[in-house]
């Protein structure tokens, strides 16, 4: 539409500019010397425009984000009686979108006008000493008013598409830059394929791996992550330190230790969300750099403290649009004692289920996850903190379904709460992104170290209170 309506004005300037030339030369010249002064505008408005556009649509940004935080997470602010507060502060963000979008109507007032009103104010000047003069005659030079009102109203309606493209590109700009921004990792150049007997051996050899690098001074210049035999540098944030360790087939892995520690960064390069700067993790010997990324994923199967549900039954959440069948999807659910609450809603599999699952419990959201997890029969497991949002009740009927699940299964189980670890082959601690103690349960308690402290702050008043 906006081409369109461009090349029309350009024919409209093009014939009123040839119509008063062909009236009165000099009069034409005079009036077509707004012409050049009206291009430079033009290219300091289009400048101008664009800068104040891009600074409107960051505005609007901000003001989307800030309704739709604080619309979320009303209850949060009325419990602490912070609306005042939120009040003013938003107050002040759409403040900021008020002037920034003052300033674009600012510049685009001052463009028609301007030069509109030069370029009639010479025509009348010069027009008015000729006809005076009697060099023309008042005909002519009232033609010439209305020609020259004529001759801007193209230029008004170009200063507004200009406007609107301006506009256009300032938003354009922001979807692009995300769009470009390509943080998918490659899928690669020669995939390996998985041994065809199912084992799950993972091991991570000397894996150093870190979000992001700290400020370097610009004389020092920045330095690469390390690789090969080159030494860590102290410029990087290290989230894990030289980490090493090995799940067997068919064991358990625990992991355990303060927040921040690495845990949940682990989990991450397995599934390859992230890439190691450093070392290797590997699957039944095979580096996941070199497996396709869905070969990968279905070998794992990630159940998280934080269960996401879409929109839609509770059949459509288990089974994510796989061809499996009712029976089956009982089964599982039968497997981790879903079935107890599923078997309760009047529409049973076919229940709906709200945005993020709003119509479920945490403890029902978590079981759910399970079955979905069961249904796509993973080769390794992977729990984060996946029993943290059940009651005590709900935990064990869900550890007892764990117990069956992890059989014959490689599994690796982040956990706060040491009762849910306490039966894993293998307890890795960590503190700082490094390794400090392995070993079962008991070599662990025995050590007297870090992992007999963490179990000391949890267990040591239950067990007084018991004795007592």
């Amino acid at each position: 539409a906006g081409a369109v309506t461009i090349l029309g004005d350009m024919a409209r300037l093009l014939f009123i500019g040839y119509f008063m030339l062909s009236l009165d030369v000099e009069l034409g010249l005079i009036a077509l010397l707004a012409l050049p002064p009206m291009i430079l505008v033009t290219e300091v408005f289009r400048r101008k425009m664009r800068t104040v556009y891009r600074e409107t649509r960051k505005q609007v940004g901000r003001l989307n984000a800030f309704l739709q935080e604080h619309v979320t997470g009303m209850s949060v602010v009325q419990i602490f009686g912070r609306e005042a507060e939120e009040q003013r502060r938003f107050e002040t963000v759409n403040d900021a979108h008020r002037d920034a979008h003052i300033q674009t109507v600012h510049y685009y007032a001052l463009f028609y006008p301007i030069i509109a009103s030069a370029a009639l104010a010479l025509v009348v000047w010069f027009g008015g000493t000729e006809a005076m003069r009697e060099a023309v005659t008042i005909g002519t030079l009232i033609a010439f008013v209305q020609y020259v009102r004529m001759f801007f109203e193209p230029v008004r309606n170009l200063s507004d598409q200009l406007n609107s493209i301006q506009s256009a590109f300032a938003a354009s700009e922001r979807v692009f830059d995300l769009l470009d921004d390509d943080q998918s990792l490659p899928e690669p150049a020669a995939p390996a394929a998985l041994p065809a007997a199912r084992a799950g051996r993972i091991a991570f050899e000397n894996v150093w791996f870190a979000y992001e690098r700290l400020p370097v001074d610009a004389e020092r210049g920045t330095k690469e992550g390390p690789s090969g035999d080159t030494p860590p540098s102290p410029d990087w944030n290290w989230v894990l330190r030289d980490v090493s360790f090995t799940a067997e087939p068919g064991q358990t892995l625990a992991l355990v230790g303060a927040t921040g520690s690495g845990k949940s960064t682990i989990l991450s390069l397995l599934l390859r969300f992230y890439e190691p700067q450093r070392g290797r993790v590997t699957i039944d010997g095979i580096d996941v750099k070199d497996l396709p990324l869905g070969e990968l994923r279905r070998q794992v199967g990630l159940v998280l403290q934080d269960v996401f549900l879409f929109s839609g039954t509770i059949e459509e959440n288990v089974t994510l649009g796989a061809d499996v069948s009712a029976e089956r999807v009982a089964e599982a659910a039968a497997l981790v004692g879903a079935d107890t609450f599923i078997e309760r809603l009047p529409e049973r599999y076919a229940s709906p289920v709200g945005e993020r699952g709003a119509t479920l419990s945490l403890g029902q959201r978590q079981l759910l996850s399970f079955v979905r997890t069961l249904l796509y029969d993973p080769a390794v497991l992977v729990l984060d903190e996946a029993t943290s949002s059940v009651d005590t009740e709900t935990e064990e009927m869900v550890q007892r379904a764990v117990d069956v699940l992890m059989e014959g299964r490689t599994a690796i189980v982040v956990a706060h709460r040491l009762s849910t670890v306490q039966h894993a082959d293998q307890i890795l601690v960590l503190h700082k992104g490094e390794v400090r103690e392995r070993g079962s349960h008991q070599a662990l308690l025995a050590a007297d170290g870090l992992y007999r402290r963490l179990y000391e702050l949890q267990y040591a008043d239950q067990e007084r209170s018991a004795a007592a």
